[in-house]
């Protein structure tokens, strides 16, 4: 079974998103000639110069970063002001989380950034046509700004080369999450002019104001003779970084993550579903496709947590297509998380295969396919909408649920959810945080209904937060232990040991992971209950999560 995520192209529609709708205001032409990509954009640059007034400001100016190239390209096929009035409505209606109100959030959020891009980046230009105003009007405001307005003395971090420089002014604008983007983005601004008008760079080296000076502001590897200034200007990969002294660098500084993150970071996010969107929006549930849903909660900082969505589902309940002699099932899944007040917070659009051959084909049915997507979110209640759709077999599962996302408060000791899983794997330093079920540098997918067989390992992952440190050693004091009993007989303990921290590797009072795989050949099938406690005893404090699973027969 192998996962793939296929890129679908955009559908849009006035209300339903459905490419003849949408264009059914264009201008038709009763022999269309097929353009070449050069003679579409001089097409497109004429259209634009033909427009006038209010609606060449709106195309150019209002929402230049965040219409998409197929609505430009329907926008300027219309004719008459009344089309593209109606054009204008529905490009709204389109964003508004909330089409059942009179307010359009989207909207009005959208004009108040502009108005603040103009009012805190303009420099000679208006603050709109900066970089800084560009991604701030497309993306909102950053969750961290590390500001250098006067540039100066700056120790390098230890990935760019590390050692003392000086730097023109300079920003740095961290995200936690952009959809269509990633996690954990970030984004340089200089401003080598000292005149305000900073720009999106790639290059880390931009604001170092001694680049060019022979002999000054040499990284630690340069000061150490490891390497010469000389080398920064031999580099291909567009840069004039230094090398760390160990010679490694991180991935986002390969020149194939830049040129990425550039190319994301500038253009619209990407709407793939419409259909799946529009069954969200409705209020009528489709259960021909059954599916399972659980959440799990890891900590990121204390005002952000990954919040695991597992969805599973049997492979008995999709059909499957012979693609040149390979048996394929192929199911979208569209996601969406929106606040209390009905404002989407974020969304998600993934489609999984399921790939067999005809000889195997019918062991396959008898197997699940499990799917995830870890969503950073603020500490709150939220409402989680899932659609999953069957491609091939035409069929439609819905499912609808609060969740609440804990709190992780500084200095109180706390953990994760306690996740029960059938894999906890070590992923490769290049997975690190990437991808599905993975955790940090961890692999780990849940067990979905928590039910194993006697010949598999249960698998325990927990991360506990703010143990208390001893003052001698900095490091926590305590233990974990582990007991399994029936839950028709609680007193009797089938399983019952304890590990102290020093057993646990990479131990810290700010983030204690524990990982275990426990065998359950010696367990009979039933019903059985795990009992966790974690004992801080620098605190002089304890957390005691449980949970139930499953055993069966092999």
């Amino acid at each position: 079974m192998s996962y793939k995520l296929l890129f679908l192209p955009v559908f849009f529609s006035f209300l339903l998103f459905q490419p003849g709708d949408f264009l059914c205001a264009a201008k038709k032409e009763d022999k269309p000639v097929k353009l070449t990509p050069k003679q579409e954009r001089k097409r497109l640059k004429r259209l634009e110069k033909e427009l006038e007034g209010p609606f060449r400001r709106w195309l150019k100016q209002d929402v230049v970063y965040i219409i998409t190239g197929d609505e430009k390209r329907a926008f300027l096929r219309l004719t008459t002001a009344e089309e593209r009035e109606n054009f204008t409505e529905q490009f709204w209606l389109r964003r508004d989380p909330t089409p059942d109100t009179l307010e359009n959030e989207y909207k009005e959020e959208h004009y108040r950034r502009v108005a603040y891009a103009n009012d805190r980046f303009s420099s000679g230009r208006p603050g709109w046509k900066m970089d800084r105003g560009r991604i701030y009007i497309a993306h909102g405001a950053p969750d961290e700004i590390e500001s250098h307005p006067s540039g100066g003395s700056y120790e390098r971090p230890y990935e760019e080369g590390g050692g003392m420089t000086s730097t023109y002014p300079f920003e740095i604008w961290r995200y936690r999450w952009i959809e269509g983007v990633g996690s954990d983005v970030r984004l340089e601004f200089v401003d080598p002019t000292y005149s305000g008008e900073y720009r999106l760079t790639s290059d880390p080296s931009e604001k170092d104001a001694l680049l060019h000076i022979p002999g000054a502001g040499l990284t630690m590897a340069e000061q150490m003779g490891l390497s010469s200034k000389v080398d920064r200007f031999m580099r291909a990969d567009g840069t004039r970084m230094g090398t760390p002294v160990s010679g490694m660098q991180l991935r986002r500084y390969n020149i194939f993550e830049r040129m990425q993150l550039m190319a994301d970071i500038m253009k619209p996010p990407p709407v793939k579903f419409k259909d799946l969107e529009a069954v969200v929006d409705s209020r009528i549930e489709y259960n021909t496709l059954p599916f399972v849903v659980e959440i799990h909660y890891v900590r990121v900082s204390n005002n952000s947590v990954l919040t695991g969505v597992t969805v599973q589902l049997k492979n008995r309940d999709v059909v499957f297509e012979n693609d040149e002699g390979v048996q394929r099932a192929v199911v979208n899944i569209f996601g969406r998380v929106s606040t209390i007040t009905r404002k989407v917070a974020t969304h998600f659009e993934d489609t999984v295969t399921i790939d067999t051959t005809a000889e195997r084909l019918q062991g396959e049915l008898e197997r699940v396919a499990i799917y995830q997507k870890g969503v950073p979110l603020a500490p709150g209640s939220y409402r989680l909408e899932l659609v999953v759709k069957d491609i091939v077999g035409e069929t439609i599962g819905t499912h609808r649920m609060a969740i609440k996302v804990p709190r992780f408060e500084e200095e109180k000791l706390a953990m994760s959810s306690l996740i029960l899983a059938d894999r906890i794997e070590r992923v490769p330093m290049r997975s690190l945080g990437a991808g599905q079920f993975v955790i940090g540098s961890s692999k780990v997918r849940p067990r979905i209904g928590e039910e194993f067989k006697r010949n598999e390992k249960m698998g325990i992952y927990v991360q506990v937060y703010n143990l208390g440190e001893n003052e001698d050693t900095s490091l926590p004091e305590g233990s974990v232990s582990y007991q399994i009993t029936r839950l028709d007989s609680p007193e009797d303990l089938l399983l019952d040991f304890t590990e102290g921290f020093e057993k646990i590797r990479g131990v810290s009072a700010r983030q204690t992971i524990i990982e275990k795989l426990l065998p359950l050949r010696n367990l009979e099938p039933g019903e059985y209950r795990l009992n966790l406690k974690v004992t801080d005893r620098v605190k002089n404090e304890t957390l005691a999560p449980t949970a139930t699973f499953k055993v069966k027969g092999d």
